[in-house]
């Protein structure tokens, strides 16, 4: 029974002040998560477009042409009929008003003048505003990975320095003591970059700069994304954890929700980026009452700090009688003969076989199934449908697949869930390959089903890495393991340009990195009802605890037992 943090002992203890915490500081921030991971399927969308043939104008007949015609002249067409999206004619070539099977030689050449875009859906993306299309349509991928390579340099980074006990010299000798950065500091920090640099990228004047602010966002959303999931297990006993696991997992479905809505209603990109950041503002006025990790405080010796959120938590609970007789020096002796002041990193993950283990295998599992969940999502346009209703499928389809998750996991725990989730997904993506675009029915269907499970493998994941790691370097973890899984989501977009060799070649790969981590995954332990470990130590001694640690938290929970019970 987890007695680090007094609010966890009781069965329901924790719920009334999980649910606040949840209130102030992961609905408002976290909503904003998917509105920016996901905001390329929107702002970099490309419209139909054809060349801009006004200057094949000649004078004569093919100024009285309807635009049709006019379309019909100028452009060649593709296999499938429609019109040429990166061609055009010099010339008026006016037999193919009367026949498309024409002896006549053409020569089409690229476009000299631009593009006409078709603006029924976006009335401006990316690619309107600079022309990313055809020769610079990698340029349109780029956005993605560009703003995902930030989220990959900010996970280790804001991992690093949320777990770290850092020495400042100015204010050493001014206080005589180490700074710490802690949760609750570095949250901060992520919302207002977060939003500095995301007005900026709606602002930008040239691809370039708005490049370099996607780097710098995703940079900071990095912080939010795997700070506010750290808070949010390590305030939760061992009967809860898979429930708030679950239920913040549900606040990427609402900002999913969200960024359809405001994308329906708004069809301008600089517009859309600001109106999808705008619930940081709400979170940013609400952090002031937001606690921090009482096991961070505890495993970086700030007892005081510590007992007072656990005294605060009592309160809301309605009983804080009990934790007069927890001073700090006893929240202290329970872990200061392990602890011993040492400074962890993310070198730490690899000196001990365990934990090399641990953190080989969960960075191989996090690669595989971002990559192959951000593989399907940022693929709406594939299935033949409206972006946004295809968005939208994809949105709902998570609601339920997440219940199910809550008892399966319940049930079978989280190994088992993970590997049957990443096998499923690639199991649907491999039926997926032999299903022809024509039948989009069909290719829909599977691939929300694929979508399903793909995100379930997601949602267990996240609450599964919190479990693995032990506190002193959980947030390190979080940040190496967050590392790896941008990584696989910024090759992901890319892996659509290789459809050029051969059209079926991004599904197989999918395919196969899916398959891949649901083996590597089965390697990793199961942590069903086990506590949630502290130390490095504990993952060496298969999570067993000091006797005398024992002995301290067994007496906590009976001090504590009277009060967290009221």
């Amino acid at each position: 029974m987890t007695t680090t943090d007094g609010c966890t002992v009781k069965r329901h203890s924790a719920l009334p002040f999980y649910w606040r915490l949840r209130q102030r500081h992961a609905v408002l921030s976290r909503i904003s998560l998917p509105c920016h991971f996901l905001l390329s399927n929107f702002i970099a969308a490309v419209p139909p477009h054809h060349c801009d043939i006004r200057g094949i104008e000649d004078g004569g007949l093919f100024g009285n042409l309807t635009f049709n015609q006019k379309v019909i002249v100028g452009i060649p067409t593709e296999r499938d009929g429609a019109p040429s999206s990166c061609l055009m004619f010099t010339n008026p070539q006016y037999q193919y008003l009367f026949s498309s099977n024409t002896s006549e030689e053409t020569y089409p050449v690229k476009c000299q003048n631009g593009w006409v875009y078709d603006k029924s859906i976006f009335r401006s993306t990316l690619a309107t505003e600079w022309d990313l299309v055809c020769n610079k349509k990698w340029m349109n991928k780029a956005t993605a990975t560009v703003f995902f390579i930030g989220v990959m340099t900010g996970a280790p980074l804001f991992g690093y320095l949320s777990d770290r006990e850092k020495s400042c010299a100015v204010l050493s000798n001014v206080f005589d003591k180490t700074v710490k950065f802690g949760r609750r500091p570095l949250l901060l920090v992520s919302y207002l970059s977060s939003l500095t640099f995301a007005i900026l990228s709606a602002v930008s004047t040239s691809f370039v700069m708005f490049a370099i602010m996607r780097f710098l966002t995703g940079i900071s959303l990095a912080g939010i994304s795997i700070i506010s999931i750290a808070l949010n297990i390590e305030w939760c006993s061992t009967k809860h954890r898979t429930f708030s696991g679950i239920i913040i997992s549900l606040d990427w479905t609402l900002g999913n929700w969200l960024l359809v809505g405001i994308a329906y209603g708004i069809n301008e990109w600089r517009t859309l980026i600001l109106a999808a950041t705008s619930p940081l503002i709400l979170a940013v006025m609400v952090w002031r009452w937001l606690p921090e990790s009482a096991r961070w405080l505890i495993a970086n010796g700030k007892a005081e700090a510590a007992q007072y959120y656990m005294m605060k938590c009592a309160k809301m609970n309605k009983g804080s009688k009990g934790l007069t007789t927890i001073i700090p020096e006893a929240l202290l002796e329970s872990v200061e003969s392990e602890r011993e002041g040492k400074k962890f990193t993310v070198a730490d993950l690899f000196k001990t076989p365990n934990m090399r283990k641990l953190a080989i295998c969960t960075g191989i599992v996090w690669f595989g199934v971002a990559f192959t969940y951000y593989g399907i999502t940022l693929n709406i346009s594939g299935f033949g449908l409206n972006p946004h209703l295809t968005q939208f499928i994809f949105a709902s389809i998570e609601m339920p697949m997440k219940i199910a998750v809550y008892f399966s996991l319940e049930k079978l725990g989280r190994r088992r869930c993970e590997v049957t989730a990443l096998l499923a997904t690639s199991l649907l993506l491999f039926i997926n390959i032999f299903v022809s675009k024509e039948k989009w029915l069909i290719r829909t269907i599977v691939g929300v089903l694929g979508k399903s499970t793909s995100e379930a493998s997601f949602t267990i994941m996240y609450l599964y890495t919190t479990e693995l790691y032990p506190t002193v370097v959980r947030q390190n973890g979080l940040g190496y393991t967050a590392f790896l899984a941008r990584l696989g989501v910024s090759v992901s977009p890319l892996v659509v340009l290789s459809e050029e060799a051969w059209h079926l070649l991004p599904a197989c790969i999918y395919c196969a990195v899916a398959l891949g981590s649901g083996v590597i995954a089965s390697l990793l332990p199961e942590t069903l009802d086990a506590q949630l470990p502290e130390f490095i130590e504990d993952i060496e001694k298969t999570r067993k605890q000091s006797v005398r640690r024992e002995e301290i938290q067994s007496n906590m929970h009976d001090d504590l037992l009277p009060t967290l019970s009221a």
